[in-house]
């Protein structure tokens, strides 16, 4: 029994003791708080990733609605378009012929203008004023009208100055004085603008 004791006396001395420092405990505490800490992090990424493909999903169908409410938009802006280029075809559809057809007009004018004495001559003019009062009843049915500016202020959207001349004595400046070609307009396009002389 005594030796027992003895020998237990002298593991005791050699064991080392173990000194436990308060720093030590304090990281001790801080490395679990930061394995819950990461644990808790690597939860959330993982919910993260599961809600992923939903979100993913929203956005690519939000991205499909505005692609396809663009191509709406832009379909309605061709189908107005289109109408628009209709209805101007339509309009303006005499135009090529009325401007092939104005210099027979504008000789038939320059012909009544011409001093007529025989009866034949006179007879001649009738029939060119029938001829010419037809155009003109044909242009007005196609929408064409006449510009005649005389008298009026020089206006450069409908006429064309050729020349200028010094106003007379009470005359305004920038007035059309002479029209030696009228024009034409076709509803509110210019086919042909008036060649005139200008007042300064």
């Amino acid at each position: 029994m005594a030796e027992e004791n003895k020998r237990n006396e002298e593991l005791e001395k050699d064991v080392p003791e173990v000194e436990v420092d308060s720093q030590t405990t304090e990281d001790v505490v801080e490395t679990t708080a930061e394995v819950k800490a990461t644990s808790t992090d690597e939860e959330t990424v993982e919910t993260k990733v599961e809600e992923n493909p939903l979100a993913e999903l929203e956005a690519k169908n939000d991205a499909l609605e505005d692609q396809v409410l663009r191509l709406q938009a832009e379909i309605a802006n061709m189908k107005r378009t289109n109408a628009k280029d209709r209805q101007d075809l339509a309009k303006y559809r005499s135009q090529k012929l009325a401007t092939s057809m104005l210099e027979v007009v504008d000789n038939l004018e320059r012909a009544l203008q011409s001093e007529t004495n025989s009866d034949d001559a006179k007879a001649l003019k009738k029939g060119v004023e029938m001829v010419l009062s037809q155009l003109q009843n044909a242009f007005e049915s196609e929408n064409i009208k006449v510009i005649d500016p005389m008298g009026e202020k020089f206006d450069p959207n409908f006429h064309q100055a050729v020349s200028v001349m010094e106003a007379e004595e009470g005359q305004d400046s920038d007035v059309v004085i002479n029209v030696l070609q009228k024009g034409y307009l076709l509803h509110e396009r210019v086919i042909r603008p008036a060649m005139v002389i200008v007042s300064q």
